[in-house]
């Protein structure tokens, strides 16, 4: 669904802050105490909400929310076959990346009825009539938990399949309508300075794909805390005239009120045309509570209204 976009377009990274309802409805899922209509109803309210929250602060371009994934990206492993869960290194104290659950290749992986991210697409394309942003973890995001095994050697050989894995979902994304598509990958400075080859990994990920390709470098923010100290992307700016992406998402502030956003988006514009700057919040939203999502969104809403006064 083509719409006109004003300049300096506002959109989301992709996660919406959650109610309080649906932490406690996870909680009965959990339990087994909601039935397969329940599960949808909550889907479609999340959803609404997500939805309505972006609309209400003025966002150009929405994305679903991503109100039913589990920790990001964890959920997604429950389709894909040949892993088994390990137990976390850790269960005691605060949570952080060595409490996440990490899965071991057993066999050849494969994801046969897909991410579940298409379900989510077709379901928020129900629900507005702004411009909508699908987003879908990246080959080297899904790596991230997997250790080696089943008789994959090398990460190389296992990456190869979960770039498959990634090109069918955005494929099929594309079957039921979808025009823009990002793709969230790990910032390159995460492992130990090593820049990523983008054309083993993204490029083929979403070869074929017929659609605007955005790719998110994420700096990585589970349970509020950074992967990493270390938060630029020096590293990044030699590989990015290689992504074969219309568009790159990058994280450049965690706060988000109107003063702060808008001297951001002047900064920015010294180095960026205006034709050529879109507008979002760092990161997901999913550990954010609700009601400071909405404040930041409302924040960079206004932030883009201002300056583009100025430049008009």
């Amino acid at each position: 669904m083509t719409q006109a976009l004003p300049k300096l377009p506002t959109s989301v990274v992709g996660s919406h802050g959650l109610p309080g309802w649906v932490w406690l409805a996870r909680e009965a899922m959990g339990a087994g105490r909601l039935g397969a209509i329940d599960v949808r109803e909550l889907m479609e309210d999340a959803t609404q909400a997500a939805l309505l929250d972006m609309e209400r602060a003025g966002v150009d371009v929405v994305s679903t929310g991503e109100m039913m994934r589990v920790r990001f990206i964890i959920g997604f492993y429950d389709g894909i076959q040949g892993i088994k869960t390990l137990p976390a290194p850790r269960r005691l104290g605060q949570p952080l990346w060595d409490t996440n659950t990490p899965f071991e290749v057993t066999e050849k992986v494969a994801a046969p009825r897909g991410l579940g991210i298409v379900e989510e697409f077709k379901l928020a394309r129900e629900l507005t009539g702004k411009r909508l942003k699908a987003t879908v973890p990246g080959p080297y995001t899904l790596l991230v938990p997997l250790k080696l095994g089943g008789g994959y050697r090398d990460k190389d050989t296992l990456l190869a399949d979960l770039v498959r894995i990634v090109n069918a979902e955005c494929k099929a994304l594309v079957a039921v309508g979808a025009d823009f598509i990002q793709i969230d990958e790990p910032h390159h400075g995460m492992y130990h300075g090593s820049a990523h080859d983008v054309s083993k990994g993204i490029n083929r990920a979403v070869e074929g794909v017929d659609a605007k390709i955005a790719v998110h470098v994420c700096f990585g923010n589970l349970y509020g805390r950074p992967f990493s100290a270390v938060r630029d992307y020096a590293n990044v700016f030699s590989t990015l005239h290689e992504i074969d992406a219309s568009q790159i998402v990058l994280e450049f502030a965690n706060r988000g009120m109107d003063d702060a956003a808008r001297w951001s988006i002047r900064a920015l514009l010294r180095h960026v045309a205006p034709d050529k700057l879109w507008l979002n919040p760092d990161c997901g939203f999913w550990e954010t509570p609700r009601w400071v999502a909405k404040q930041k969104l409302n924040a960079l809403v206004e932030g883009a209204r201002l300056v583009r006064k100025e430049l008009a």
